[in-house]
């Protein structure tokens, strides 16, 4: 609210207490009567014996002393004033103690003051008021939350924020799509002459942590339109019938705003779909779906009303609310891949202070899979350590560290290890790393570590080769699974028994072959899809699924998962049988240095050594050509090689 506005509001309320108060003392005033005696008078009624009340205010400047008192037969509030001077005043005295009279040789007494009475019988109504004036200023405004039931949650910010698509890096497609909007906002003729309909709501759809609540907060902030926000959650109530008139509350404020945006932050907490679960729906929040279905595109019409609506759940969602009409378009936010991890990382390193040696760009290639946040997170993590080491740069330790801990959890170092549970943990990574290193399909070994982590002891970290759009080939994942047996393969032929730490990569194995037989028809079944990754959240509709297949087809399903399962770890102790020395010499250098990066392991697996001269040792220009399978490295000098390997390296950015 304006300021003037709150003093068009206020004025009234200040003027009618001041004519209350002039009134109030007026009549104050009118009451007391002030008779003026002269010196004769008063000497007078002073011989008259006619004195029943007075006082003295001495004036000792010019010897004078001034009087006010009562005389015989005088009213409440009557009195007199007069003045005498010193000569007289022992005559005063004599007649005081004479008849008794109490005598305030002070100033005047400042409980009979006018003023003061009207101040103290005024203030408590003066307080009153305003209290009450503010109270009833908030319950109007909908601050009180027991009186306000039906009003919108929906927040307003007129200019959108300071978020704009300059903050946003690594969603140019998403930007593209959403732009329209913008250009409706800020032109819609160029969109009515060619009788074009803008979208009346636009969906974002993607994992956790990609940026759909960011993108929203750059379309408000491009378009400089007024932006209204709000989440699901702040729709549903106990009592039946609140979301729906929250609803309708909400579009009022927006046509009255118009042309305007509404980003509906999870949306899925109010718009999943109706008549699912035990018993029935939720009625109030059934009821909040059907408001927001019929106010997007009912009999009414909301011209200039866009909504954006953000959710990580799309499959839970009523298909009335995705129909044309309501959410046109919905726009997927998926995972970043390395150039836009890049991107998204020079955004975050903006107000950091990073080595010399510290490259964003392998950093983007060393973390696929990663979302914004968690990109964010990282290089918080990697700041927060660098100030815990009292540094004044953050290097490339400390962003190891923080990829570490983003993905594993912090390290547990004092955790101490007897040597029997160290050599297993050794022996076990070591596997999996021989798997990776041995398979022309298998991911590539980036690093194995015995430092305990999370819930592992251990673990070898291991990134595609190249980044792919979420297609692999049945020999990728079977090298997968033969690698995720590693461990266990190694853990029985070089220790003679097995353990416990291979769980969750029988968990994992389990799951991709699994899924080979029954989604991806990548077995002698055939190519059928016999079921479906199940993302329902619905007691109700998991209670009443069906299989869509036999119990012969089930026994089959098993035969054939166990049949992958054999092969992939018959193959795997083929390869761990035929470099029983290379998992000696990469146990014997962890058990030393706990930790083993890309470069040691390669400088191992091509010198047969695991000391620490070999270890320590820089890779020779034609070894790292070699790491990046750079053809004809053997016939180039070393200008060339650092040439050639400078280019592959921008190839792969």
């Amino acid at each position: 609210m304006k300021k003037k506005n709150i003093f068009k509001t206020i004025f009234p309320y200040l003027l009618l207490i001041l004519v209350a108060v002039g009134c109030m003392y007026f009549l104050e005033y009118k009451k007391y009567k002030v008779n003026k005696l002269t010196t004769g008078d008063f000497i007078s009624a002073l011989n008259a014996e006619k004195i029943t009340e007075l006082t003295i205010t001495p004036k000792s400047s010019d010897s004078v002393y001034y009087l006010e008192g009562k005389l015989d037969g005088y009213g409440k509030y009557e009195t007199f004033k007069t003045k005498v001077v010193e000569s007289n005043i022992t005559l005063v005295n004599e007649y005081a103690n004479s008849h008794d009279l109490d005598l305030y040789d002070t100033n005047k007494d400042p409980g009979n003051s006018s003023l003061l009475l009207i101040i103290i019988n005024v203030a408590p109504i003066l307080i009153i008021c305003v209290a009450s004036y503010f109270l009833f200023t908030r319950l109007a405004s909908g601050n009180n939350k027991s009186m306000d039931f039906g009003r919108s949650r929906a927040r307003l910010s007129e200019d959108g924020g300071k978020t704009r698509f300059s903050d946003v890096a690594g969603l140019s497609e998403e930007k593209e799509e959403v732009s329209e909007l913008i250009d409706f906002l800020k032109n819609p003729k160029k969109f009515q002459k060619l009788g074009a309909r803008i979208p009346k709501g636009v969906l974002l759809v993607g994992p956790p942590g990609t940026g759909k609540t960011l993108l929203a907060k750059a379309v408000a902030g491009e378009a400089n339109v007024p932006f209204f926000f709000i989440s699901g959650s702040d729709f549903v109530e106990l009592f039946v019938g609140v979301g729906a008139s929250r609803v309708r509350d909400m579009f009022k404020q927006a046509k009255q705003c118009a042309p305007c945006l509404i980003f509906i932050d999870e949306i899925d907490a109010v718009g999943r779909q109706r008549g699912t679960g035990l018993g029935g729906g939720h009625d109030e929040r059934e009821q909040t779906l059907n408001q927001l279905l019929t106010e997007m595109d009912g009999f009414g019409a909301n011209e200039g009303i866009i909504i954006i609506a953000a959710t990580n759940r799309p499959d839970v969602l009523d298909p009335a609310l995705l129909r044309p009409g309501r959410f046109d378009r919905q726009v997927t936010v998926n995972l970043p891949d390395s150039k836009a991890r890049e991107e998204i990382l020079q955004v975050h390193a903006r107000d950091k202070k990073f080595a010399s040696d510290v490259s964003l760009t392998n950093l983007s290639l060393r973390t696929p899979g990663f979302s914004g946040a968690d990109l964010e997170n990282l290089l918080n993590e990697a700041a927060l350590l660098a100030v815990r080491r009292n540094k004044n740069v953050i290097t490339m330790d400390e962003i190891d560290e923080a990829t570490d801990r983003v993905i594993m959890g912090p390290a547990k170092p004092s955790r101490k290890f007897t040597d029997k549970e160290k050599r297993l943990v050794a022996i076990h990574e070591s596997g999996h790393a021989v798997i990776g290193l041995k398979l022309q399909d298998a991911n590539e070994v980036h690093k194995i570590t015995i430092i305990p982590r999370g819930m592992a002891g251990g673990y070898t970290m291991m990134l595609p080769k190249e980044e792919k759009i979420a297609i692999a080939t049945k020999k990728e994942l079977l090298d997968s699974i033969t690698g995720l047996l590693g461990g266990r393969v190694a853990e029985e032929m070089f220790l003679n028994e097995i353990t416990t730490g291979a769980s969750d990569d029988f968990k994992k194995a389990t799951n991709i072959a699994r899924s080979m037989v029954t989604e991806y028809g990548m077995s002698d079944l055939g190519p059928m899809q016999l079921e479906q990754r199940s993302e329902n959240v619905f007691l109700g509709r998991d209670y009443t699924s069906h299989k869509n297949f036999s119990d012969q087809v089930a026994l089959e399903i098993d035969q054939e998962v166990r049949k992958i399962i054999d092969e992939c770890y018959k193959n795997a102790v083929k390869i761990i049988g035929d470099n029983k020395d290379l998992i000696n010499l990469l146990a014997d250098a962890l058990m030393v240095r706990e930790t083993l990066t890309r470069e040691q392991i390669i400088k191992i697996v091509e010198t047969g050594k695991n000391d620490e001269e070999t270890i320590n040792t820089e890779l020779t220009l034609k070894e790292k050509a070699k790491s990046l399978k750079i053809k004809g490295y053997t016939k180039m000098t070393d200008d060339e090689l650092k040439e050639a390997i400078k280019n592959k390296e921008i190839k792969d950015k």
